[in-house]
């Protein structure tokens, strides 16, 4: 009969850490004694995760959309097409325009077509068209980089010799004005578009982690701040161009904006606004799968299935936990302390 062994509770404890050291036992074998904080089992992190994936397709369809209208904005007006040719910033109608002086001038269809000019010029980003009514556009020039409409240069060098028009004087002053707000729009809707259009690659990034959103959301922001610049913008300079041209009721000169370019402009600026409201938001809603993994936020509760329904009563920002280790053990028959 073996004698039992006589050692201390303090004995028995560092034995027992050797044993566990040496890989005996350990988190693994569902040691009582670990106080790592344990993750939940049964939990679908795509599933959990499923309305950020929604609302970030949504900002990339948001961002689609945006890029569609702003492109028709760009190549609107460019030539005689269907669409394009309606689409343009504003028209200059001069089909009845009263010269200052028309000396040996025959009268043929319109006073317009009488004096060398067109019946109409209309606008776009690139270049004009020009044509005449009951014709169509006969003639679009050939489209420049950061191009402004020069109304005096235009009318005075189509002008037959002996004739006079006398323009309003403000449109001489605006002239720098246009200049440079042409150029500025023509530079903010190009990057407002590339940024869109980047926008759709790197939005899925924003699942990982509400820290991604962050960035994004100011990426976006830029994006729909300058596009929404470049069609104040443009709505500003034609309604000013419109007012200023028909300033002089004498000279019978009409002038009106384009209906379809400004609904293109507008709907894709808001587009582009949606886009950045819906990252916005996300930088502090809808739980990322970084959220999921550490337990901060729970998603669709969905997710977690019949495993998970104790983590479904559980309040949120907290983590599960073992149990606490016993510090007292049964003790074997025939063991002595």
């Amino acid at each position: 009969m073996p004698l039992p062994t006589f050692r201390s509770l303090a004995a028995r404890r560092q034995s027992e850490k050797r044993v566990q050291e040496n890989g005996v036992t350990g988190p693994e074998q569902n040691s009582e004694r670990t106080l790592t904080p344990t993750y939940t089992p049964g939990v679908d992190v795509k599933k959990a995760t499923k309305t950020r994936k929604i609302w970030i397709i949504i900002s990339c369809v948001c961002f689609f959309i945006s890029i569609i209208f702003l492109i028709l904005t760009i190549i609107g007006n460019t030539s005689d097409k269907p669409v394009l040719r309606d689409t343009y910033f504003y028209s200059l109608d001069l089909a009845n325009i009263i010269p200052s002086s028309a000396d040996n001038i025959m009268l043929v269809n319109s006073l317009a077509r009488s004096l060398g000019l067109h019946d109409f010029y209309q606008v776009g980003l690139w270049n004009f068209c020009e044509g005449y009514n009951g014709e169509g556009i006969t003639y679009c020039s050939t489209p420049q980089t950061l191009y402004w409409f020069n109304p005096v240069e235009i009318l005075l060098n189509e002008l037959l010799a002996g004739a006079t028009i006398a323009l309003p004087a403000e449109v001489t002053d605006i002239l720098n004005l246009i200049k440079i707000a042409s150029r500025v729009m023509f530079g903010f809707y190009l990057t407002g578009i590339c940024m869109n259009f980047l926008s759709i690659f790197i939005a899925p990034i924003a699942l990982k982690s509400r820290w991604w959103s962050f960035p994004l959301t100011i990426w976006t922001f830029i994006a729909a701040l300058l596009t929404t610049a470049a069609t104040i913008i443009a709505t500003v300079m034609a309604v000013i161009f419109r007012n200023t041209l028909t300033s002089q009721p004498d000279l019978n000169i009409s002038a009106s904006i384009g209906r379809q370019m400004f609904g293109f402009m507008w709907t894709g600026s808001a587009f582009s606004i949606l886009g950045f409201l819906i990252h916005l938001c996300m930088s502090c809603c809808c739980a990322s799968r970084r959220d999921v993994r550490t337990g901060r936020r729970k998603g669709r509760l969905s997710a977690y299935g019949d495993a998970g329904s104790d983590e479904k009563k559980r309040p949120f920002n907290q983590r599960q936990w073992t149990k606490m280790p016993k510090f007292m053990r049964r003790r074997k028959s025939g063991e002595v302390v």
